[in-house]
């Protein structure tokens, strides 16, 4: 072939086309990243954004951070909730998707599209709109609960007055209501993606489960399931990730950093690095902490993905 008027051999092109969008990368990505580290290993607050320079502490951020007990708690709360949304949002989703998939196009479009909505909406929309539900003094669910029968309240929930319970005061009703706002707000995704999954698997398929005479749940376990694990591996390590690093909505439902007891790792991040005095480097290691916690869950499922494709 005649050379090229740039004097590249072929094989460079591509690499060469991939250099604007690594630097855009390392620029929004790995900086940051780098800076976080560096700043986890110093003593950063006020006087060194002015222009001081940092003192060099080594460990000792870290050290700080897991001799509290805060920190265990936070690291508990993060567990714990990532672990329970994670776990409902794949559930509420794939169910979703199984019943877009059996609805008419029409109808199935219409679905879609309500629920998008809901995956549409910011962060901030989102938890205001679930602190107003939960609302001690004007919340429809205090509203609702007090419309039950006296008997009724009494016999499941063990009072029959609702009138102003304070939801968002409690650690653990915060995260009751935080679960409920990151699953309405996720599963859209994870249905939609199941949806195409389902569009992929041959319908003849399912019509030798059905002359098989396999039951709906059999034929799911049988073949839904095991062609949709690449789809599942997928949604589930971005499920991880997102709900682990859930700030927004729990800073909005508990209204600032305020209930040291509901923190989440991200919360904790955040009041050690802002709330006054800032110690910003203290807030780094925090976050470093996550991220390694994040690395290890995502590799170990992701190599547990791989193993079973080999087998």
């Amino acid at each position: 072939m005649p050379p090229r008027a740039s004097g590249l051999p072929n094989w460079a092109i591509p690499y060469v086309l991939l250099v604007p969008g690594l630097l855009v990368i390392a620029g929004l990505l790995l900086y940051p990243m780098v800076q976080l580290v560096i700043i986890s290993f110093q003593k950063f607050g006020i006087a060194q954004i002015r222009g001081k320079a940092a003192e060099w502490v080594g460990w000792a951020n870290f050290e700080k951070v897991l001799a509290t007990e805060i920190f265990w708690t936070s690291l508990r709360n993060t567990v714990v909730f990532a672990s329970i949304a994670v776990t409902l949002t794949l559930v509420v989703g794939t169910a979703v998707g199984v019943l877009l998939h059996k609805l008419g196009k029409k109808m199935s479009l219409f679905v879609v599209i309500g629920c998008m909505f809901a995956w549409a909406i910011p962060p901030v929309a989102q938890a205001a709109i679930w602190r107003s539900l939960f609302d001690a003094d004007s919340g429809i669910v205090n509203w609702a609960l007090n419309l039950l029968p006296d008997w009724l309240s009494q016999a499941v929930f063990g009072r029959a007055d609702w009138t102003g319970e304070p939801w968002l005061n409690d650690a653990f009703t915060v995260y009751v209501v935080l679960v409920f706002c990151v699953v309405w707000a996720g599963f859209p995704f994870i249905a939609v993606s199941v949806l195409a999954g389902l569009k992929g698997i041959p319908n003849e398929l399912y019509e030798a489960a059905r002359v098989d005479g396999s039951g709906a749940w059999r034929t799911f376990r049988k073949i839904t399931l095991p062609l949709l694990k690449p789809v599942f591996a997928v949604l589930t390590v971005l499920s991880i990730i997102w709900d682990f690093k859930v700030y927004t909505q729990l800073h909005i439902l508990l209204n600032g950093p305020t209930n040291r007891e509901a923190f989440n790792l991200s919360m904790y991040a955040v009041a050690e690095a802002f709330k006054p005095p800032p110690k910003m480097g203290t807030g780094a290691a925090i976050s470093i902490v996550l991220t390694i916690i994040l690395l290890i869950i995502t590799v170990f499922y992701v190599r547990q993905i791989v193993k079973q494709e080999e087998m």
